[in-house]
């Protein structure tokens, strides 16, 4: 054991335990200084080589979510229309560009040169993890979270990524809750049914 501090249940019911995601949304704005902040505290979390591929497109006005709409699937539709903000959560596939500032230690950039397969599997299980980090530090300033994978990946990339290596992985409603229309909560494993200590 160490004297290291660890959250209190208050914490982890925020992030964790108490956290639902989210379908249906009150009308409070989401200002841009939360989103900031909840960026903030994401982009500490690890990343390989600290690549931190993941860019985020936040789409906040009607106009804009006129974009997204022919991406949708049916389920997913009136959510994201009512919701605050819908993130994009994406991935930069040319993420080892950016190795002088964010590795400048070692010559990384040349582990991933021509190597297109560890490039794809490097920015989506990283952009991956950065997204789940983004989405715990919004419930850490106090937003609610609804992340969706039903749409239409190329026609969200064909309408915001157009020109770039940078590609959609999924969508992330954000705002304030309408707790009255969750669902009951989804039961979860036990550590002793997928969990093994060697």
């Amino acid at each position: 054991m160490t004297d290291r501090p660890v959250l209190d249940d208050a914490a982890c019911d925020l992030l964790f335990r108490e956290a639902r995601s989210h379908n249906g949304w009150l009308d409070i704005p989401v200002t841009d200084d939360t989103l900031r902040a909840a960026f903030d505290i994401a982009k500490m979390g690890p990343t390989s080589a600290n690549c931190s591929p993941m860019r985020i497109i936040f789409v906040r006005t009607a106009e804009e979510k006129k974009r997204l709409e022919p991406a949708l699937s049916s389920g997913n539709f009136d959510k994201t229309m009512s919701a605050p903000v819908t993130a994009i959560i994406a991935n930069d596939f040319e993420f080892y560009e950016h190795f002088d500032f964010l590795f400048p230690h070692d010559d990384a950039r040349s582990w991933f040169t021509g190597n297109q397969t560890l490039i794809d599997t490097t920015a989506m299980r990283n952009g991956s993890l950065q997204g789940a980090y983004f989405m715990l530090a919004c419930r850490a300033v106090g937003l609610d979270v609804g992340p969706m994978s039903g749409f239409e990946n190329d026609v969200v990339d064909a309408e915001f990524f157009k020109g770039t290596k940078i590609r959609s992985n999924f969508l992330c409603n954000l705002g304030y809750g309408d707790t009255s229309k969750l669902f009951p909560r989804s039961p979860r494993f036990a550590f002793e049914e997928v969990c093994t200590l060697l």
